[in-house]
C-alpha cells in the first residue's frame, strides 16, 4: 500500500525543520560585516550606561515612605551619599525628612536619582528640597579617613553622622542599598535612589554640596580638572596623577593613586588630626564590628 499523505506528528515535525532551515537561510544571507559591527556595537555599552539605562527605567516614587508611614513611622529619612567612587576629597551623606505628599505646598515635582539630572535642576531641587522638607542634614569623612577605615565604612558612618544630626530626629530610615549601624528601624533598596523620593532627595542635596566642595579645591590643584571631573577617574585625571602625582587630599588606598609614580605630598594640618574626633569615631566602628561579629 502506498501512502501518499503524512500523519499530523510528522507534518508537523515537516513544518518546523523546513521553518528552522528558512531562518538559518536568512541568518547566513546576513553579510558577516554587518553582523560583526552589530556585535561591537552591543560591546562598546559600558558597565556605567548599562546602570543608566536601567536606573531610566526605574519609577521615583512615595512606594516606601507610605509603607512606613502607615506602619506607624511619623518621620521617614532618606539616606544616601555621593563621592564612593571617587579619587579625590570626601565622601559625603545626606539624610532628608520629607512631608507627605497630600501637603501640596511642600510637594516637590522631580525627584529622582541625582546622577540622571543635569547640573542646573540638581542646583534647583536642591532649594526647594531645603526649603521644603522636614528636615536635612549632611556629612562627610575626608580622605585620610577613608583610607583609614575603607570607602564602604567611611560611606555608611557619613550616613550614620548625617541621621544623627537631623532634628527632629527620624524614626525610620530608607538607605541606598546598605545597612547603617544604628537601633532605628530601616531598609536598605538597591536602586533606592532611583524607586524612593526620600533617598533621592538624599541624594541630591548631597551631590550638590560635594560637587561645591571639590570645585572650590580646582583653583588650589588646576592641573587635575577638578571642576569638571570632580575627583572621579577621567582621562585627564588620571594623566595628571601619572605627570604631577597625587595631591594631599586625593585617596591613597585607591589604585590609581598609590600606583601613581609619585609620591603624594603631605600637607602639616593632615598630620594634626584631633584625638577626640578620631577616638569618637573608632569608637562607632567597633561598636558595628562587635555587632557584626
Amino acid at each position: 500500500m502506498v501512502v501518499t499523505g503524512l500523519c499530523p506528528v510528522h507534518a508537523t515535525f515537516r513544518a518546523c525543520f523546513e521553518s528552522h532551515l528558512r531562518r538559518r537561510c536568512c541568518i547566513a544571507a546576513v553579510p558577516k560585516s554587518t553582523r560583526s559591527s552589530k556585535d561591537a556595537r552591543v560591546e562598546k555599552i559600558s558597565a556605567s550606561a548599562a546602570k543608566l539605562r536601567l536606573l531610566k527605567k526605574l519609577r521615583c516614587t512615595l512606594k516606601f515612605e507610605k509603607r512606613a508611614w502607615a506602619a506607624g513611622a511619623q518621620f521617614v529619612a532618606g539616606v544616601d551619599e555621593v563621592g564612593r567612587g571617587s579619587l579625590f576629597g570626601p565622601v559625603v551623606a545626606a539624610a532628608v525628612i520629607l512631608y507627605p505628599n497630600d501637603d501640596v505646598t511642600r510637594r516637590i515635582r522631580g525627584l529622582r536619582d541625582s546622577k540622571l539630572l543635569p547640573a542646573e535642576r540638581r542646583e534647583e531641587l536642591d532649594l526647594l528640597i531645603r526649603e521644603r522638607c522636614v528636615a536635612w542634614a549632611i556629612a562627610a569623612i575626608d580622605s585620610a579617613r577613608i583610607d583609614q577605615i575603607n570607602i564602604y565604612q567611611a560611606s555608611r558612618l557619613a550616613m550614620l553622622h548625617a541621621v544623627r544630626q537631623l532634628v527632629p530626629a527620624a524614626n525610620h530610615l530608607l538607605v541606598d542599598a546598605v545597612k547603617i549601624d544604628c537601633d532605628l528601624p530601616q531598609q536598605p533598596i538597591i536602586h533606592g535612589d532611583a524607586l524612593s523620593v526620600s533617598i533621592a532627595a538624599a541624594s541630591i542635596i548631597a551631590k550638590v554640596e560635594r560637587d561645591r566642595m571639590i570645585s572650590a579645591w580646582d583653583p588650589v590643584f588646576p592641573v587635575y580638572g577638578l571642576a569638571s571631573n570632580k575627583g572621579y577617574s577621567t582621562p585627564r585625571h588620571l594623566a595628571a596623577l601619572r605627570e604631577h602625582g597625587p595631591s594631599p587630599l586625593h585617596r591613597q588606598s585607591f589604585a590609581p593613586v598609590w600606583n601613581a609614580p609619585i609620591p603624594q605630598e603631605v600637607l602639616s594640618f593632615m598630620l594634626e588630626e584631633t584625638a577626640p574626633q578620631a577616638l569618637a569615631e573608632d569608637a562607632i566602628l567597633s561598636d558595628a564590628l562587635a555587632i557584626h561579629s
